[in-house]
This record gives structure tokens, C-alpha cells and sequence, in this order.
């Protein structure tokens, strides 16, 4: 038996919660898929297919628009299908989907990876079909009270969203799917007792029970895995190792931590080929490997013998303590401890060392197995753990070091199988390199290592350019305007770079000791004070990496002769030194051997950085070397976008780019897809539903603002708030909750202004605008001193700074949604639903896109200047139908 229940009449408060439990779980969906493909494949991927199946809802409201009226006379039927199938769907599609055998890295060469992408997308879509079409009935059904509705959506949404992050704790992340799960039954149970409907209830039981039961028995039965790992994935090289074992494991929102032990792992960063013709022995199982959902390894190395340790001083992190007698060391992130071991090692007579990953200081505080490997490193009474980002504290301690060491803290490279990530790397900016130079005694040296595994050179020109930024600036404020003798950089090809800045400059000692040095290792000297640079084979490198991307018929060998030159003569930058200058030059820097163009534009790029000219080179070269800063934190994203067409042709040449050209190609399929479903239903509903409805333009125009300003402030916020949490994930989280409950508050609020709303609301949309607009320019330096809290107390002041936008972001959608709920514009009110989620998803693909290219205060003002334009076209919202026009008239 059934009750009959007026959904815009004091409907039950089950009924609310059922709202708020649903929509949670497919928030919570959206993460755990999120999470499925950072640890099996790629997360851009992962975002992709969210992205596109999010367009479910734009389905449901074209669909609904056409057949509002079945959908009416059926609605209860419609509720209960799409209930009964959320839960199965979300649980089977994703199953299926790990059995997809997708791998980005094949995707331009392999024709079936398209198809196969496709198939993720189709099977990820069902079940937010299903959600979709639950809320859209439900919504249609409250339409005159969508306030109160709308408050539910928001606030289950986010609330939900913070909860499965508390799940991360109890779930691996291939039984994460259980959280978004559980919400649902939690919410169609409540569906089903605001009806009175015991049979709905004991259906979705059943269902829910049988859903849990295939997820848990079905892959063990079937012999098929719950989440597949890339093979081109860091732990699957590990787990092939014969002798792999792990030896630690834990779950959380700061990542899924694995340790593995085996006597193949050789995780030598920069080590220099020489350690194995100078070290009497090398040491034996030397290292354990630690991935971060499945990427890795960050070497983990044992405390070594007194014997043994003559080997790190073929490791690039040990150049500083050539030059440095005991000194005082701090070390930015402990990542796996590498650094950290080398200061002790050296004789660092303290260290002190950040690390903003909490998951990382457990493991290695509490596990007895790292324990014993490390010699118990963070327990060492010459350790200080500062359990924060260690670029924050450097900005705001008093304390000075003579050595800071930032060696490999999750740079560059790539990080996952497919390409660069689009990651916000604050650790490398320029504002950050100010305060490591800052944080530094007198004479005190900055030590930067970067992978540099790239050919072409892409992120070690941005650190290039970044340092000499930052030394500028430093060196601007001391009032020494020259720089040339601070640094000396050294480099192994397709290995690490190394950046010496020294506080004060290198002595002619020092640069002595540094060669001397270098020559023992066969490293590259790149720069340093003195050094002479032969600047005659810039334009011919320029060219011949330009025509190595840019090229008609064979693509050319950058690293060959010119076909203009004679056959016998050298590739760029191996000029042979003059006879007259031979000796000179063997006493004054380290014998150059072969040189490879990477190498010589290295140091053709210090000479021009240092003596200027800089950014005319940097105009002509194949790839963007912008400077890194807390607005553009980004080491990927080096395709410039006047070339993106020259691409399209040749990506296979640009695979560590695929994440930058995957944000492009999400922003076309969305913009396709979205304008398609929002005309759908006005070109098949012209003549009987729209030509009636005043103000279509103007509606249109203003859910289309509100779905691209909302995203693109809460995407693009997250990104900020990465400053103070460190974590993309637990900001992402803070982010969705704060946004979502805080504007379901002001969605509940905004009723009452319903009557006034033509005064209210346009002084509702420039106080938007100036927050936002404020927020663009000024949060960060908020953030900045957050991050210095504990974690809780960071969590709240981040909430806090959301409030006030948060709120009245709260009220444009439930009241103008509302208003054509009441003024009959029914058919308007689903199409205007449908154009609000079509346009978040765009909004969505636009934020990384905005901030490459502009900086992330440009993603903020971008969002402020949706809501200033939905400022007049409100009022097309307001018109009413012409039958209550003319009505008005008479």
C-alpha cells in the first residue's frame, strides 16, 4: 500500500533526505570513480568520463522537456525504476568497465583505444542516467517549492561528499564503489517510507544486497580483478618482480600507500656511472620502493653502514655538502627519505624536514618494518618533522639553514602512464623559490634537483627560468641586482638536473671544489660563474627542434647534421674547443665530452637568462618555458596554444602532453554535446511548447552563466585551496562540501525573498561578483598562512573563507528556478535545469584550460563575470507566460 504524497505541499521529511542521500551518492560516485583511475590508469582520463557522463542529466532534461507529460502521469513508476536500477548500475558498469583493456598510451597508435574510451564512457553514463532521471522527476514533481528541494540536493550532496572521504579510511580503492552504494540504499529506503511503500522497500534491500554481492563475489568467481592497474603503471613493474613482496599498506584520502621490498629495485636518482668503477661495493638491497596510488617508486634507502656510505656521494642531492662542513640542513619534502638519509649521512648536525602528506609520516613513524629498514630516520634525535608543506614553513619561520635541499619532491617526469598531469606544483614556483633563498644564512646554498628526462628540455627550462626569477627578486630586495655568481648547475642527460644557489655568491674555491667534483662524477657542468658559452649554434638548434615537430615527410634528427652542412661536420653544440685554448680549458672547468643539444641549450639558456635575451629565445622555441608561480603552478601544459593545431596530426610525438591536449578535446566533445541537448528540445518543441514562452534567450543565457560560474569558482578554488591542505583530494573534498551545504543554506534562505527577488537579486549578483573578484586577488596570501595551522584548524578556516560566496552563490538557481515553477513555465523549467548541468560540465573542462593559459585568479574572475552577466538576463526569468500578461493588462 501506498500514500498519496503532495510533493509541493509539507511533504514528509523522509522525502527530504532521500533527496539529499541520492544526490550524495552521486557525488560520491563521481569521486570514486575519480579514484578508480588515479590508482588503475590515468586520473585526466577519469575526469573525462565523469565529465562526459555527467551529460546524463542534460539527457533527462531534454528527454523530460519533449514527454513532461508521461512523465507526470507517471512519475511514481519513473522514480521507482531509477532507484531500483542506480545501485546495480553503478556497481556492474564499473566492474565492467576495469575488464576494458584501455590504455592511454596506445591511444593514438591503436584504433581501438578510441573505442574503448568510448565504451568506459557508455558504461560509466548509465548510472548517472539513472540518478539523473530520480532527481529530475522529483524536481519536476516539487517545482513550486523547488527551494526547499534544491536545499536537500545541495546539502546531501556535499555532506555525502565529505563522508566518502572518511570512507577512503575504511575502503581500499577498489571497494570504494561500497560508499556511493550505501547512500543510495540509505536514500531509496527513505523514498520508500515518505510512500508508504513496503514493497519498494524490500526491493531495493533485495537489490542492494545482491548489488554488494556480485562486487565482492563475482570477480573471484569470474577470475576477472575489481580494478585493473595499468601495466604501464610504477607498482605493476614492481608486482612482475619475482621476489616482490609488500611490505606495507594503507588506504586513505592522502592516497593508497604501498611499500615493496625486492632485489630488483634500483632506485638511484642522478646516480653517477661512475659509483659502480669507484665504490669497493656497491650496497645490496639498498632500497624498498613506495607507490602513491600506484606511482612510484619514491626510493625508500636503508640506513646504510659507515662502510657504505662513500655511495652518496655519486647522488646529485650531495653536491651542497661538498662545499658545507656540518651543517644546518632542511630538507622541503621527506618524500621516501632519500635526502634526508644523505644529510644525516654527510654530517648535518641537524636536519629538519617537511612533509605534507600525513599517510607518508604514519607509515614511516609507525610501521616497525620501516622502522628497522630507515634506522627509525623521523625518530633520529638530529631530526625535526615539520608535519606541514615545508615551503610554507620556510615562508613563515625565522629560523635560517645552511643547506636547503628540494630533490625530486614529486616534480616532473611522467607521473602516470599517458603523459604529464595537470598538477599544481607549488613547490617549484617562483614565490616559493624566493623563500627557500630567503630562509638561507649568509653563504648558505639551495639545492634543487629535477628529473630531466625530457628531449627536447621542457621542465628544466621552467626551473631554469623560475630560479633566476626568484634570485632576482631576492636579489632586488638585498640590493645586489647581479646574480651571475650565484648559481652552478650541473646535469646528467636524460637523468637529473642540478641548481646551486648560493646566498652571497660561489668563490673561485668553490667553483674549484664543485668542478673538481663534477669531472670525478661525468656529470654535465651546465653553468657556472665564469664559464664560456659558444652562442653561434643557437639558431641552428632552435631550428632543428622546431623541424623535429614541424616537419613534412621524415622527421628530422635533431641531434644529426644539417642536410645544409657537410656530412663530416659535428651536430649543434659540438663545436671542437680551438688547440690554443686546450689547456685552458682542461684546467678551468671539467673536460666536456659528447655533447647532445639538449645539453648545450642548457647552458645556452643560463647565458641568456643571466646576461638577457632570454625571452626572445624563449619566444622562438618549440615549447613554452614560462616561469612558474603560485597562479600558474604548472610544469605540464608546454604545447603553446597557437601550435595546438599543428598537433593534431602528430601526437604521437607529444604523449607526455596528452593530459594538456585531453583538457582541449573534453571542452570541444562538452561544448558539442551540451549545445546539441539544449536545443533538442527547443527544435523538437518549438511550435507546441516554446513559441508561447517570453524571454527564452535571456533564460537560456542565465542558467548557462550560473551552471559555467558555479563549477568554474569551485573547480577553480580547489586548485587554491591545494596551498593550505596540500592534498588535491581532501581539498577537493573540502572544496564539494563547503560549496554544496553552504549553498543549499542560502537555497533555503533565498525563499524568502521569493516576492522581492526583482530587487534582491541583482544586489545578490554584484555581491557575488565582488567577493569573487576579491577572492581572485587576495586568497592566497590567506591560504599561505592557513597551511602553517594544524590540519583540523586548516579544514575550518577553509570552510569559513568559502562561506560568504558559498551562501549566495546559493540563491540565483532555486529562485529562479522557483519562479518558473510558479509562473507555469514548466517545460522551461526542465529545459532550464538541463542547460545549467550541460554548461557545469564545460565550466568544468574550462578551469585547467584558464589557468595554464592566464593563472588561477583568471579561472576565479572568469567565474565572478558569469554572475555579473546573469545580472540582467534574470530578469528574462521573470517575464510571464502572455495569457497572464494580457490578463495583467485587463
Amino acid at each position: 500500500m501506498t500514500v498519496t504524497v503532495d510533493l509541493d505541499n509539507r511533504p514528509p521529511l523522509s522525502f527530504y533526505l532521500s533527496v539529499g542521500l541520492v544526490a550524495g551518492s552521486i557525488i560520491a560516485l563521481q569521486i570514486g570513480i575519480m579514484r578508480v583511475f588515479s590508482v588503475g590508469s590515468w586520473a585526466h582520463f577519469g575526469s573525462l568520463v565523469v565529465s562526459l557522463a555527467m551529460f546524463g542529466f542534460g539527457l533527462t532534461s531534454a528527454v523530460m522537456c519533449v514527454g513532461k507529460g508521461w512523465f507526470e502521469r507517471h512519475w511514481e513508476g519513473a522514480v521507482r525504476g531509477a532507484l531500483l536500477a542506480f545501485g546495480p548500475l553503478m556497481v556492474v558498469c564499473n566492474l565492467a568497465a576495469q575488464q576494458v583493456p584501455f590504455n592511454a598510451i596506445f591511444l593514438v597508435s591503436d584504433p581501438m583505444q578510441k573505442w574503448r574510451l568510448f565504451a568506459n564512457f557508455v558504461l560509466y553514463f548509465l548510472p548517472f542516467l539513472a540518478g539523473a532521471l530520480y532527481l529530475g522527476v522529483v524536481f519536476l514533481k516539487a517545482r513550486k517549492t523547488f527551494n526547499r528541494v534544491y536545499f536537500a540536493d545541495l546539502v546531501g550532496s556535499g555532506l555525502c561528499g565529505l563522508s566518502v572521504l572518511l570512507a577512503m579510511y575504511v575502503y581500499r580503492p577498489d571497494d570504494l564503489i561500497m560508499a556511493p552504494l550505501f547512500l543510495w540504499l540509505a536514500g531509496g529506503v527513505l523514498w520508500f517510507v515518505a510512500l508508504g511503500d513496503r514493497r519498494g522497500i524490500l526491493a531495493i534491500v533485495i537489490v542492494a544486497v545482491l548489488s554488494a554481492a556480485v562486487h565482492y563475489l563475482a570477480p573471484s568467481m569470474l577470475g576477472i580483478p575489481k580494478l585493473t592497474v595499468s601495466d604501464y603503471k610504477g607498482v605493476s613493474y614492481a608486482r612482475k618482480f619475482p621476489d616482490n613482496k609488500r611490505t606495507y599498506e594503507r588506504a586513505s584520502p592522502f592516497g593508497y600507500l604501498e611499500v615493496y621490498s625486492s632485489s630488483y629495485l634500483h632506485f638511484a636518482p642522478g646516480l653517477s656511472d661512475n659509483a659502480a668503477f669507484n665504490l669497493p661495493k656497491m650496497p645490496s638491497n639498498a632500497y624498498l620502493g613506495l607507490y602513491i596510488d600506484s606511482e612510484g617508486p619514491s626510493g625508500i634507502i636503508k640506513d646504510l653502514p659507515a662502510d657504505e656510505t662513500a655511495y652518496f656521494r655519486f647522488l646529485p642531492m650531495y653536491y651542497p655538502y661538498i662545499l658545507k662542513q656540518k651543517p644546518d640542513t632542511f630538507v622541503v619534502q621527506f618524500g621516501g627519505g632519500i635526502s634526508t638519509a644523505v644529510a644525516l649521512k654527510s654530517g648535518s648536525e641537524h636536519v629538519t624536514v617537511a612533509e605534507g602528506n600525513p599517510a607518508v609520516l604514519t607509515a614511516f613513524r609507525e610501521d616497525k618494518g620501516l622502522r628497522d629498514f630507515t634506522g627509525d630516520v623521523l625518530n633520529n634525535p638530529k631530526v625535526t618533522v615539520i608535519d606541514y608543506d615545508g615551503r610554507l614553513y620556510v615562508a613563515h619561520t625565522k629560523n635560517r639553514y645552511d643547506i636547503i635541499d628540494l630533490s625530486l619532491a614529486d616534480s616532473a617526469g611522467l607521473s602516470s602512464p599517458g603523459g604529464f598531469s595537470i598538477v599544481e606544483k607549488y613547490s617549484y614556483t617562483r614565490e616559493a623559490m624566493s623563500a627557500y633563498m630567503r630562509a638561507l644564512k649568509p653563504g648558505g646554498i639551495l639545492s634543487v634537483t629535477l628529473w630531466n628526462k625530457e628531449e627536447p628540455p621542457k621542465s628544466v627550462l621552467k626551473l631554469y627560468a623560475t630560479m633566476v626569477a626568484a634570485a632576482r627578486d631576492v636579489a632586488g630586495e638585498e640590493g645586489q641586482p647581479d646574480i651571475a655568481k650565484d648559481f652552478y648547475v650541473v646535469s646528467s642527460y636524460l637523468s637529473t638536473a642540478t641548481v646551486l644557489y648560493k646566498r652571497g655568491g660561489f668563490t673561485a674555491e668553490d667553483i674549484a671544489k664543485l668542478n673538481a667534483h663534477t669531472k670525478a662524477m661525468s656529470f654535465d657542468a651546465i653553468y657556472y660563474p665564469g664559464i664560456k658559452v659558444d652562442t653561434s649554434d643557437l639558431q641552428q638548434i632552435l631550428q632543428d627542434y622546431h623541424d623535429q615537430f614541424f616537419f613534412s615527410g621524415t622527421p628530422p634528427d635533431p641531434t644529426g647534421p644539417s642536410e645544409k652542412e657537410p656530412s663530416d661536420k659535428p651536430p649543434p653544440g659540438m663545436t671542437p674547443t680551438p688547440p690554443d685554448s686546450k689547456e685552458e680549458a682542461k684546467d678551468a672547468a671539467p673536460p666536456e665530452g659528447p655533447r647532445v643539444p639538449a645539453t648545450v641549450l642548457g647552458r645556452l639558456a643560463w647565458h641568456y637568462l643571466l646576461s638577457g635575451g632570454w625571452q626572445k629565445v624563449a619566444d622562438e622555441y618549440v615549447f613554452d618555458t614560462r616561469v612558474l608561480t603560485n597562479h600558474q603552478p604548472y610544469f605540464a601544459a608546454y604545447i603553446k596554444v597557437k601550435d595546438l593545431l599543428k598537433f593534431t596530426d602528430r601526437l604521437e610525438l607529444v604523449q607526455d602532453e596528452w593530459g594538456y591536449l585531453l583538457l582541449w578535446a573534453t571542452l570541444g566533445i562538452a561544448a558539442v554535446f551540451a549545445f546539441t541537448l539544449v536545443l533538442f528540445p527547443v527544435i523538437f518543441g518549438w511550435r507546441t511548447i516554446f513559441s508561447r514562452y517570453p524571454g527564452k534567450f535571456g533564460t537560456m543565457i542565465y542558467f548557462l552563466c550560473l551552471g559555467l560560474g558555479y563549477i568554474i569558482v569551485e573547480v577553480g578554488m580547489i586548485s587554491h585551496f591545494i596551498l593550505a591542505l596540500s592534498n588535491a583530494t581532501v581539498s577537493a573534498s573540502v572544496l564539494i562540501t563547503g560549496m554544496l551545504v553552504f549553498s543549499g543554506i542560502g537555497s533555503f534562505f533565498s525563499e524568502r525573498y521569493l516576492d522581492r527577488a526583482r530587487t534582491v537579486m541583482p544586489r545578490i549578483f554584484l555581491a557575488i561578483f565582488a567577493i569573487l573578484t576579491l577572492y581572485a586577488f587576495t586568497i592566497d596570501y590567506a591560504l599561505d598562512w592557513i597551511g602553517t595551522l594544524p590540519y583540523a584548524l586548516r579544514i575550518v578556516l577553509c570552510l569559513l573563507l568559502l562561506l560568504p560566496p558559498a551562501f549566495l552563490m546559493g540563491f540565483p538557481m532555486p529562485t529562479a528556478m522557483t519562479t518558473l515553477g510558479r509562473l507555469g513555465k514548466d517545460h522551461m523549467f526542465l529545459w532550464a535545469w538541463g542547460i545549467n548541468g550541460c554548461f557545469s560540465v564545460i565550466g568544468a573542462a574550462l578551469v585547467p584550460i584558464v589557468a595554464t593559459s592566464f593563472g588561477l585568479p583568471a579561472v576565479v574572475l572568469v567565474g565572478a563575470v558569469a554572475y555579473l552577466v546573469a545580472l540582467p538576463a534574470f530578469f528574462s526569468v521573470l517575464m510571464p507566460l502572455q495569457a497572464e500578461r494580457r490578463l495583467a493588462v485587463a
